[in-house]
């Protein structure tokens, strides 16, 4: 368990952590994905717009009132925008490791096409009013 500390001291599990766009619905439907298919349960979840997630955004420099990258915590390391997409399905085993085949594909190549679908989610995804719920067998993954 880590302290990390920003307005208060949060306390934060060492497995890794993906914070994402609690209000966004393709962000919280791939939250859903990988609460149902990391069967490892390797990651924890903290949506951007709850105090943990915030502050994790914080440390990793950037607004979390301006959600425009996904980021994972994992290893001391910190994974955003495309490279955090291939983090997370690697490190979820097979068959979802596969799409460790994208970072055959050059940064400068994934990342415009990332931040495209980032700043077009809610216009072609939609937003939700209110965060998404977890099941209770899925909250105690969530931060």
């Amino acid at each position: 368990m880590t302290l990390i500390k920003g307005e208060h001291e949060i306390p934060v599990p060492d497995d890794p952590v993906i914070v994402f766009d609690g209000m966004c619905v393709l962000c919280s439907a791939n939250a859903q994905f990988v609460l149902k298919y990391d069967r490892r349960q390797v990651f924890r979840l903290a949506a951007m717009q709850d105090e943990v997630g915030a502050e994790l955004m914080r440390r990793a420099g950037l607004d979390p009132k301006d959600p425009m990258s996904l980021v994972v915590f994992d290893s001391d390391r910190i994974w955003r925008d495309s490279d955090a997409v291939i983090r997370i399905y690697d490190r979820m085993g097979w068959p979802w490791r596969i799409a460790r085949i994208g970072s055959l594909v050059p940064r400068v190549v994934r990342d415009p096409l990332y931040h495209l679908i980032a700043r077009n989610r809610y216009r072609i995804f939609g937003k939700r009013e209110t965060c998404w719920v977890p099941t209770p067998e899925q909250a105690s993954r969530i931060l």
